[in-house]
């Protein structure tokens, strides 16, 4: 088993919520993640990818459970936060909340 990613939380310069074909659902849970970042007054950068076409420069991947194996292949070093609903999922908010206080983000995989 390998070891799981952690970011500090001052490290995260750059969320990137993933999706399978980038349509639909996954935009409002995106937009979503967006308006809790901006109203917890991080400094953190929030877009919406297709899990195709991840890159290195993600620091979080926050990703619907069903890919997040295929998101921590395409990117590594990034600390994965799967999710299950598309809208006002406890783990989308958990990591807010844990960016917020400063805490480091652990890979959930």
């Amino acid at each position: 088993m390998t070891e799981r990613v952690t970011k500090t939380a001052s490290d995260v310069k750059l969320i990137v919520f993933a999706c399978e074909a980038g349509m639909g659902s996954s935009l409002m849970g995106a937009n979503q993640l967006k308006k809790l970042v901006k109203k917890a007054k991080l400094d953190i950068t929030v877009v919406h990818r297709p899990v195709g076409q991840l890159s290195d420069d993600a620091d979080v991947i926050v990703v619907h459970q069903g890919l997040a194996k295929q998101a921590k292949e395409k990117v590594p070093t990034a600390a994965i936060v799967p999710f299950i609903l598309f809208v006002n999922d406890p783990s989308v908010k958990q990591l807010v909340a844990t960016l917020k206080a400063g805490d480091p983000v652990v890979s959930k995989i």
